[in-house]
């Protein structure tokens, strides 16, 4: 496939006709003999995907040439003196973030066309890496650390999906939200863009998501905060309150609807519930 807008933003790209999982294939590279070939911001890309997973070890499917996959190496060994370890939260919100932006554009783009949308998407952010248009999702984040090289984070988008593909009640694509033209170098260049200032902004304040300006923009794009959620922690506990605040950790503060009590959270599964 010939992307010559991603081509040309991206270090370096392989676009794969197919492959069982984008993180995989280039933590292979990243980490292979000819693993000084792949620099910072490196990416791989299909939209064929075959064995891709979300957190938690959950399968994702998609029908083939339905949906991009894509991965990006973040070569800044976390430890080292430029990203601390306490800054690895920051890196799924700082991709979704990033497509976040992209989707809003897609969007922003159809309205332009002779067929516009009838309702207007509204896409957001939700605490800490997926992203939704209208409540329902329509791209996931899954960032994985390799020791001593740095963070692979993988990215899908539903760009064609039909209703009748979707996997799951809550999930949506580009297409069923009204997006008709959707370009997929299009979406994978701005995805690019995007993390690639953001990634580089946050290196160069060594991690520090206030100063970078990241944690202003997760802020304003997440729209976890101020709603209704239930929180699903690794250890079995379950909090439901109103997310308040991410802090400067990427951790989300819940008011528990119990007592009032704000618990931090850092890692768990966020249920956005109906008001």
């Amino acid at each position: 496939m010939k992307l010559p807008l991603s081509s040309a933003v991206a270090e370096r790209l392989e676009w794969l006709p197919s492959v069982g999982s984008t993180n995989d294939a280039l933590r292979e590279r990243a980490t292979g003999p000819d693993a000084s070939a792949w620099p910072d911001l490196s990416v791989i890309a299909t939209d064929t995907q075959t064995q891709g997973r979300g957190r938690l070890g959950r399968v994702w499917t998609a029908p083939p040439g339905k949906c991009l996959a894509v991965s990006v190496l973040l070569r800044q060994p976390i430890g080292s003196s430029v990203l601390p370890p306490d800054s690895l939260g920051w890196l799924p919100l700082m991709a979704g973030a990033a497509m976040t932006q992209v989707v809003r554009s897609l969007i922003e783009g159809e309205a332009g066309h002779a067929t516009s949308l009838h309702h207007h998407p509204v896409a957001s952010l939700k605490w800490p890496n997926d992203v939704l248009i209208d409540g329902a999702k329509v791209s996931g984040i899954l960032s994985e650390l390799v020791p001593s090289t740095g963070v692979i984070v993988g990215a899908g988008l539903n760009i064609s999906l039909t209703e009748s593909e979707l996997p799951v009640s809550t999930a949506t694509s580009l297409l069923v939200a009204g997006v008709r033209h959707a370009s997929l170098d299009a979406a994978l260049a701005g995805y690019m863009i995007n993390l690639s200032r953001l990634y580089r902004d946050f290196v160069r304040f060594e991690g520090d998501a206030v100063q970078s300006g990241l944690h202003t923009l997760v802020t304003a794009l997440c729209g976890t905060l101020g709603s209704p959620v239930l929180a699903e922690l690794p250890g079995g506990e379950v909090v439901s309150g109103i997310a308040r605040e991410i802090d400067e950790l990427g951790r989300i503060g819940i008011d528990r609807d119990s007592d009032g009590w704000r618990v931090v959270v850092a890692a768990g599964d966020i249920t956005h519930l109906k008001v």
